[in-house]
């Protein structure tokens, strides 16, 4: 029988799982008391929340929010829940960035959507430039051939002025 406790930690996983826009697993194992204060303040300054729990309840939380899992294997050790509530990325941006400076915590997994995606992959959406930057890079290849246009055609502009300019002096008596 379990205890009302447990049963409204999973409650509360569960919607913290169906509110989040994706979520990430990770092996918390070897971070002192302060690292993870550290952890969860910058996480929070993404818009995202670091939980730890039990494993046995966030199985059972991912089962109940649609989440599927391969295999439960991934649930062992200190497992915690990264859950990015505004932004999918910004969140595992600064779970990545800790990562480099302390080397932990371990991604396991994370779900994009509700699909599952293994580390590499979360590590890969982790080192994407920020969205500021990609919309500004997209603006830039979009405008640049617009901008090559508008200078091919003052350059011919120019270049006619000059001719005629020179055909005024040729024509003109000294």
């Amino acid at each position: 029988m379990p205890s009302t406790k447990n049963i409204k930690t999973v409650e509360q996983l569960a919607e913290k799982l169906n509110q989040a826009k994706s979520v990430v697993l990770t092996n918390y194992c070897g971070l002192n008391v302060e690292q993870i204060t550290k952890l969860r303040r910058e996480i929070k300054k993404a818009g995202g929340e670091f939980k730890v729990a039990k494993n046995t309840l966030i199985s059972l939380s991912l089962k109940k929010s649609g989440y599927q899992l391969e295999n439960d294997n991934v649930l062992t050790q200190s497992t915690a829940l990264l859950f990015c509530y505004q932004d999918e990325i910004s969140p595992i941006k600064a779970l990545y960035e800790f990562f480099k400076t302390n080397e932990l915590p371990k991604i396991k997994l994370g779900f994009l959507d509700k699909q599952l995606y293994p580390e590499n992959k979360i590590i890969d959406l982790a080192q994407l430039p920020s969205l500021e930057i990609l919309k500004t890079k997209l603006v830039i290849s979009l405008s640049s051939p617009l901008n090559n246009l508008v200078y091919v055609l003052k350059t011919n502009l120019r270049n006619l002025t000059l001719v005629l300019d020179q055909i005024k002096k040729q024509k003109q008596p000294n």
